[in-house]
């Protein structure tokens, strides 16, 4: 099963729409302030422009770089929120068929990982499980009922490098 968006243009379009509905969220949850995201949004406008799609997070500018919310923060409040689980993708191999056909692209502008198919649902690791542009994006990709796991950044970074790394 193959996912698109596959152009940069698609690409970007994801990545920017994630970013702003994740922003968007953090505010009405209450976990950053107005100011705070407008901060952030700055710095992440320089780095869309000059980085790598693996920097360009909201949330990492948020967590790693103005030091405003913590990522444990975050997936405290969607476990508690919205009851998703947690998954550590270190010691999870996940189905061939999903890895084999990821589009990492994707993957990195939305901050989430398919990682696994138990019947009828597929099972997806997102550092933005906060952003509805993310969610509706991966419905619409499979087609299929989701469910959602949360995890960090660094959890999603490091899969995708291993994945990455094992195509090359």
């Amino acid at each position: 099963m193959a996912v698109t968006a596959s152009t940069p243009a698609e690409v970007r379009s994801i990545l920017m729409r994630a970013n702003r509905l994740l922003g968007a969220s953090l505010v009405d949850a209450n976990l950053i302030t107005i100011d705070q995201l407008e901060s952030g949004n700055e710095k992440l406008l320089d780095l869309i422009s000059s980085a790598p799609a693996r920097q360009c997070t909201l949330l990492g500018v948020l967590a790693y770089e103005l030091k405003v919310i913590n990522e444990h923060d975050i997936l405290q409040y969607c476990m508690d929120e919205f009851h998703i689980g947690l998954v550590d993708l270190s010691i999870y191999e996940g189905s061939d068929d999903i890895r084999n056909n990821l589009n990492l692209p994707a993957c990195w502008a939305t901050w989430s990982l398919p990682f696994d198919r138990e019947e009828d649902f597929i099972l997806i690791a997102t550092a933005y499980y906060l952003s509805p542009a993310v969610r509706a994006f991966w419905e619409k990709q499979y087609g299929t009922h989701i469910i959602w796991y949360g995890t960090t950044l660094e959890a999603i970074a490091d899969a995708l490098d291993r994945i990455s790394a094992a195509r090359a």
